[in-house]
Order: structure tokens, then C-alpha cells, then sequence
């Protein structure tokens, strides 16, 4: 597992009972997370500093019952990225995933080591957490998400950051129809980033479950990997998808390139001295 660090405005106070107690700035939220089946040590409701709790059911369905005023905007930052996180309305998220991380250092570091211009498509790219680490090491970014609002979001993000002018391309679309259109433009990209949701259903009813459509969308996203390609990474947040899985989703789609495969599981650190199992990501490495 790799496990995200340097977070300073961030941390995970304790975990149990299916849930995390956390820290986002000054902001103490308590949150659902599959993965957490052990026993709580304490009970995280009556945790004093608690800002806000999700309840996952009720007669009024999934909220967030506030505890103490809660800024409509709360901010943190690592290093030079600075969010804008918001308690979701029917979700229990913030707009930031912070185990991924990982990958932000990951992939800041291939693009400053290729020394070349990298032109990087990130596919249901959320808030823009991936968008502004490529951009921040020097890449071209062609930011796509079906949801306005999440990408109204990442251009927040990268405003907060200091690089609104940086060269990103916001697109508000079905990643899969647009990179359809991207094959017959004959575009091209150096790094392809994607997050696919485990379930979803596109503007027009079109049905998404990533156990029968991931390995087409790799496939068809081929035809839109440059021919000096520098790395393609899949992050998933769906339980029971392991690392091996998606190394060997790569491995077969890539046979023909040349390349070293990382499948690994993300994870954040705990005050509690344990590691947050937090999804896994599958990291292709091309050797041109």
C-alpha cells in the first residue's frame, strides 16, 4: 500500500463502526467508509470538536446534520495545490479524495523527469485534483467531466492555486463520446489519466458499471495515446476491484508497448498508527 503523507491541514483522528473521524483544516467532520469494519474506540459523535456528521439514512434521506457552523467553503492545502472543499449536498464527500496524493507526487515527478512538453487528457476528472499536479510540474491538461459543477470546481481549484492561466482545457462532457471525437480530430495525448465511476448512467441514460465497460474504455482510449507516450493511470474506488485486476487490465491492452505496470492500493495514515485502505490504482510506465 501506498500511503499519502505531507498533508498538513488534513488528518484521519480515528476510524470504526463504518466510520472515519476527520480533520479538514479547522472544519472535524465524521464521515461513512466501507472499508472501516473494525470496532470504534470511543464513540465519534459526541468528539468535541465535531463539525458535522453524514447519515447515510433517514426519513429525509442521506444528509449532513450540522453540529457546528461549517463555512460553505473550507480550503486546504499540500504544498503548492489548495482545494476548495464544500459539504455535498446528498453526498457524503468534499470534493477532494486526499489519498490520491500518491499520485499527484507520482505523476509530477514523470513529467518533470520527461524534460519534454507532456499533454495530458484526464477523464472524469472531478475537482481537478490530478489536473492541478500535472499542470503544476508543466503539462498541458485537457481537464473532462460530465458534472458543470465539478468542473466549475477544479477551475476554483487552480485559481486558489495560483494558476488560472495555466494551459487547461475544461471540457463538460461524456468522457467515453469524447474521446470518440478526440480519434476523429486525430488528437493526441502523452498521459491519460482516469477515475471511472463504479456505477453510473450518462446524460442520455447510458449505463456505466466499470466490471464490463472499463476494459473497452482503455481500449478505445488507446486511440488517443500519443506515440511517445509517457505513463496511463486508473484509479478506482470500487471495493472488491483488486490492484491485480487492473495491472492485468493494462498489461493486456498494452502488449504491444513497451512498458514496466505498478497496481497498488492508496491509503492514508491514522492517528490510530493504522493505514485507511482508501481504493487502488494501476500505473503504466512506458519505455520508448
Amino acid at each position: 500500500m501506498k500511503i499519502a503523507t505531507d498533508w498538513k491541514d488534513y488528518k484521519i483522528i480515528a476510524t470504526g463502526n463504518g466510520e472515519k473521524l476527520e480533520k479538514w483544516g479547522n472544519v472535524c467532520l465524521l464521515r461513512p467508509d466501507p472499508q472501516v469494519i473494525w470496532k470504534a474506540k470511543f464513540d465519534f459523535s459526541s468528539y468535541p470538536a465535531l463539525s458535522a456528521r453524514y447519515l447515510p439514512e433517514g426519513k429525509l434521506g442521506e444528509k449532513w446534520e450540522l453540529i457546528k457552523n461549517v463555512p460553505e467553503t473550507f480550503r486546504v492545502s499540500r504544498k503548492n495545490l489548495t482545494f476548495n472543499l464544500k459539504l455535498m449536498k446528498g453526498f457524503k464527500h468534499t470534493g477532494l479524495f486526499p489519498e490520491q496524493a500518491v499520485n499527484w507526487d507520482m505523476m509530477i515527478g514523470l513529467i518533470k523527469n520527461a524534460k519534454r512538453p507532456i499533454n495530458v487528457l484526464n477523464l472524469f476528472a472531478y475537482t481537478g485534483g490530478a489536473t492541478m499536479a500535472c499542470a503544476s510540474a508543466g503539462a498541458s491538461v485537457c481537464h473532462v467531466d460530465a458534472a458543470t459543477s465539478m468542473v466549475q470546481r477544479a477551475k476554483e481549484n487552480m485559481k486558489s492555486s495560483s494558476m488560472e492561466d495555466r494551459p487547461v482545457r475544461y471540457i463538460i462532457d461524456d468522457c467515453v463520446k469524447f474521446v470518440k471525437r478526440e480519434i476523429n480530430r486525430g488528437r493526441k495525448y502523452d498521459a491519460i489519466i482516469m477515475d471511472p465511476p463504479s456505477f453510473g448512467r450518462g446524460p442520455s441514460g447510458e449505463l456505466w458499471k466499470i466490471e464490463s465497460n472499463l476494459d473497452d474504455l482503455i481500449a478505445l482510449t488507446k486511440g488517443v495515446l500519443s506515440d511517445d507516450p509517457l505513463f496511463y493511470l486508473i484509479n478506482s474506488y470500487t471495493t472488491g476491484l483488486q490492484p491485480g485486476v487492473i495491472a492485468n487490465l493494462i498489461d493486456l491492452n498494452f502488449k504491444e508497448n513497451k512498458h514496466e505496470t505498478d497496481a497498488y492500493e492508496v491509503g492514508l495514515p491514522t492517528q490510530e498508527g493504522i493505514p485507511l485502505p482508501c481504493g487502488c490504482s494501476g500505473l503504466a510506465i512506458f519505455k520508448n
